[in-house]
């Protein structure tokens, strides 16, 4: 049995569970985990007979090269009115469950105007329940995408940082990884130094990265539509001693939530054993944010790992654990690793060194 026939079959389960006849997918790395259709316009009809991945012309080729365990049906480009055909030939009156995250409104309010006598029904986590755990396939992609992350940010670092623009750097980053193999970045590259490395979401601005600083880098690889993440933060020269100090503090709060990770622990009491590092040294109000996320087909997904988080971890899921550190107009700091929750603990997938990791590069 392929995956993606395994992924339907747990998904008509799911069905069954919520007495619903069918379930109508939107969401694209859902449609992507379900069939393994990668094209940006799709939808999904599954029902306890069958599957059917509906695209427009466009995609006609690929569709049918990429889906498995669903009969391909080339549409309109709108694909509403196909999608309100298929329901319909599934008998009188089926429950259809929607993804509420993915459905517009307006999509919403069209498709209910073009079915007659089924009933929509708003659903969430349906797919996303299922891709919580991630089987080995996902993760040895995952795994892959990290160390072609780790193997750019060695490159870059080899060039030194000092004097060198950070959106240069930046795109440098970009470069490296697609040279390494990855389809694209993850998510937009962080490089911000001195005082930007306050900003959790900087943008590499145009401007040279100076000496004595912190330099926050803030990337992840997409290999075959899987993300990876992780964030290093780099010492040169001779920081601020207030720098140095939020480096040693946001360190140990990474070490400790690493090893908090184990299956069966609450994701927020991995969040309460990291963060309390950061509090018991009177930063807790420069941690602005969560611990970490979920990370697969999206490069935010679940679990969340947060103070408020009511999820508890399971071996076979991957997530971040990133503290940060940040101060207001002087700079900030951020340590992230992604890793695999075992029964045992934490398998880490980020290899590149913490500690001073570009001290030696620097070409001042």
């Amino acid at each position: 049995m392929s995956a993606g026939s395994h992924r339907l079959d747990r998904l008509r389960a799911a069905l069954a569970r919520r007495e619903l006849d069918a379930a109508l997918i939107s969401a694209p790395a859902n449609i992507r985990y379900l069939t393994g259709y990668v094209g940006s316009n799709a939808l999904a009809l599954v029902w306890d007979g069958g599957a059917t991945l509906l695209t427009d012309g466009r995609y006609a080729v690929s569709a049918r090269r990429q889906a498995t365990g669903a009969d391909v049906v080339i549409g309109k480009r709108d694909l509403l009115g196909d999608a309100a055909t298929a329901v319909s030939e599934l008998g009188a009156a089926p429950a259809v469950g929607v993804e509420a995250a993915h459905l517009t409104l307006e999509r919403h309010g069209r498709l209910e105007t073009a079915l007659s006598g089924a009933r929509l029904v708003a659903t969430t986590g349906l797919v996303e329940d299922l891709r919580l755990v991630k089987d080995d396939d996902e993760i040895a992609l995952i795994a892959e995408a990290a160390d072609i992350a780790d193997r750019a940010l060695a490159d870059v670092l080899a060039l030194g940082l000092v004097g060198r623009r950070e959106d240069e750097v930046a795109l440098d980053l970009h470069a490296a990884m697609v040279r390494h193999g990855a389809e694209a970045p993850s998510f937009p590259i962080i490089v911000a130094a001195g005082p930007g490395g306050a900003l959790p979401h900087a943008v590499p601005r145009p401007e040279p990265i100076p000496d004595d600083t912190l330099c926050v880098i803030d990337l992840g690889a997409v290999h075959r539509g899987y993300c990876s993440d992780m964030t290093r933060t780099v010492v040169l020269g001779r920081p601020d001693e207030r720098l140095v100090e939020a480096y040693a503090v946001c360190a140990e709060a990474q070490r400790v939530g690493v090893e908090a990770v184990r299956a069966g622990v609450a994701a927020a009491d991995v969040d309460r054993a990291s963060r309390a590092v950061i509090d018991e040294a009177g930063l807790g109000e420069a941690f602005v944010h969560g611990l970490g996320h979920g990370v697969g087909l999206d490069i935010h997904e679940r679990p969340g790992v947060r103070r408020e988080a009511t999820e508890t971890l399971a071996s076979g899921m991957v997530l971040t654990v990133e503290p940060g550190v940040y101060l207001e107009g002087l700079g900030g700091v951020r340590i992230e690793d992604l890793l695999v929750v075992t029964d045992e603990g934490a398998r880490v997938l980020s290899r590149s060194p913490k500690d001073d990791i570009a001290k030696e590069h620097d070409t001042a």
